[in-house]
């Protein structure tokens, strides 16, 4: 994407500086804004800390922080830019202003992608004189590491807008999937939510422990899930049959599994049986060193799946 060389990141949260790190390590300049007092030195310092793994999995020619600009002024920040990663708070007033803002300041052949884990295009792109050119780019946290891109247009964005955008996400390194029809929390967030929904539940039924739950997915389905998905892997599930096999086999008791799932509700009573049972979990262990512990396996996971054609 040639004519893409510098990035205007807006709002530089934990979300917001994970992209910039990104981009700066993708070889783009990077110009951000975030009106909270203190956060471009937050930002610096999270690019600062981010930089490390960044550059284990490989800096892109001419890669560097120094490549980062910043003002507390939108209209300033976005000057020069050619592809805008808005982070903002997910809260639709504000994203409809901020919007309304960028479309106001920025070239109509600008795309307004955001990083928005829950809000509609549609009625995002309403504040916009230039809605053809707004589109959904929902990273996975964190971006500066996990190759996941949800694509999504509203009901005004232009193909062209969505094609530009998939392309350019896979062009810098991402894995960006389209998704096909507007819904509350997009595909991985919705999945991710169904299996809360059930860890939630169990808990708060006295099934398993916090960390018995946690133990069950990271030692077990979540070993093979790193690998490829469900689909594919219950396809292996069926042995020669493939997933047909499964299905034709498994298909009942699975529909009774689902049909005695939970319906928590996040009350106070179990906040606190969740918050206490992670601090239990965490006992004698240095939280501190959890991210970065996560992050070198991470990096070590995406390094073995990057190195294989075998897997999809």
């Amino acid at each position: 994407m040639d004519e893409i060389r510098c990035i205007g990141v807006v709002g530089t949260g934990t979300i917001g500086a994970s992209w910039a790190a990104y981009y700066l390590a993708r070889g783009f300049d990077v110009s951000a804004t975030d009106p909270m007092p203190g956060a471009e030195a937050k930002l610096r310092e999270a690019v600062r800390a981010h930089w490390p793994i960044l550059t284990r999995m490989g800096l892109a020619e001419g890669a560097s922080p120094e490549r980062l600009r910043f003002s507390s002024s939108l209209a300033e920040a976005l000057q020069g830019v050619h592809f805008v990663q808005e982070s903002g708070p997910e809260r639709e007033d504000l994203k409809l202003a901020l919007f309304r803002e960028m479309d106001v300041l920025l070239p109509p052949d600008v795309i307004l992608a955001s990083s928005s884990s829950g809000l509609l295009m549609s009625k995002v792109q309403g504040a916009c004189a230039h809605p053809e050119r707004v589109v959904l780019g929902h990273p996975f946290n964190p971006p500066h590491m996990i190759p996941l891109v949800e694509v999504l247009g509203g009901a005004l964005t232009s193909a062209q807008t969505v094609e530009r955008t998939m392309a350019f996400y896979a062009a810098i390194g991402k894995r960006p999937i389209l998704v096909r029809k507007e819904v509350p929390g997009h595909i991985a967030n919705r999945l991710q939510a169904a299996l809360w929904r059930e860890a939630f539940h169990l808990v708060e039924q006295g099934v398993a422990t916090v960390a018995d739950v946690d133990t069950a997915i990271a030692y077990g389905p979540g070993l093979r899930w790193a690998l490829m998905g469900p689909f594919l892997n219950m396809h292996l599930g069926g042995g020669e049959g493939g997933i047909r096999h499964m299905l034709d086999h498994l298909g009942a008791p699975i529909e009774s599994w689902w049909d005695d799932l939970g319906t928590p509700r996040i009350t106070e009573e179990l906040k606190q049986q969740l918050t206490e049972g992670v601090a239990a979990a965490l006992e004698g262990r240095d939280g501190a060193a959890l991210a970065p512990a996560r992050d070198a396996l991470l990096a070590g996971l995406i390094e073995a799946k990057n190195g294989t054609d075998k897997l999809p």
